[in-house]
């Protein structure tokens, strides 16, 4: 009896794996998933968003007043209600000084058109190039804030510095979210944002990599599927 309990229970346990199996939602661990090995402390939360930050000085400040472009790979949420964002920039790129002055910028989101532009400025500085120039970007004034934005970018979220914080090698600089522009192509009659029609980059170590297929959406695994 004890034998044929066991065995009952082995063919549930069975059943019910087959079924998340089926859902997409059972996790089976690799080969060697267990193992690991122990490296030098560093930023290893990846993929993270590849955006393209634009900003200008301040007309009163040092800095120059000329639009520029920093690609940014250190940014992120910070809260929703009021919405604010980070972005994380060394002192010594060319933009910390713009931003610092001006207390404004502009995220603009990624896509695989502007991929090659991200990275170009990424690698080159606004002290010596114009990169709205060199990369045929278009600028276009804020709604909310100084900062210019970028046209070719189907999403533009215009910030407003509250806080900069020394952490070290890099300065965060966290901001409210004064406005967020999509374009039109993005927003369906409904009014929901189709971002999957805009083909996004991410940064995953050294490498961009463009969003890929639909595997789940937010809540999917306890939502009833039926009776």
């Amino acid at each position: 009896m004890e034998k044929a309990e066991k065995d009952r229970k082995k063919q549930r346990v069975s059943k019910k794996r087959r079924s998340s199996e089926k859902q997409g939602s059972f996790y089976k661990p690799a080969v060697n998933s267990l193992s690991r090995i122990q490296v030098k402390p560093g930023n290893m939360l990846y993929p993270v968003p590849a955006v393209m930050v634009s900003c200008a000085g301040s007309a009163s400040g040092s800095a120059q007043t000329r639009p520029n472009i920093i690609t940014v790979a250190w940014a992120g949420t910070v809260c929703t209600n009021p919405p604010m964002v980070s972005i994380s920039i060394r002192p010594e790129r060319y933009s910390y000084a713009l931003i610092r002055e001006s207390g404004c910028f502009v995220i603009n989101l990624t896509t695989r058109d502007l991929t090659y532009a991200m990275d170009f400025c990424g690698v080159r500085s606004g002290r010596d190039v114009d990169k709205f120039e060199k990369m045929s970007l278009t600028a276009i004034p804020g709604v909310k804030t100084a900062a210019p934005m970028i046209a070719e970018s189907p999403v533009n979220i215009e910030c407003k510095v509250t806080q900069v914080l020394e952490l070290g090698s890099h300065h965060m600089f966290l901001a409210s979210v004064e406005a967020v522009h999509v374009a039109e192509y993005l927003v369906e009659k409904s009014g929901r944002f189709n971002l999957e029609k805009a083909n996004l980059v991410a940064y995953s170590h050294g490498t961009y990599y463009e969003l890929g297929k639909v595997i789940g959406s937010f809540g999917y695994s306890v939502r009833r599927t039926g009776r």
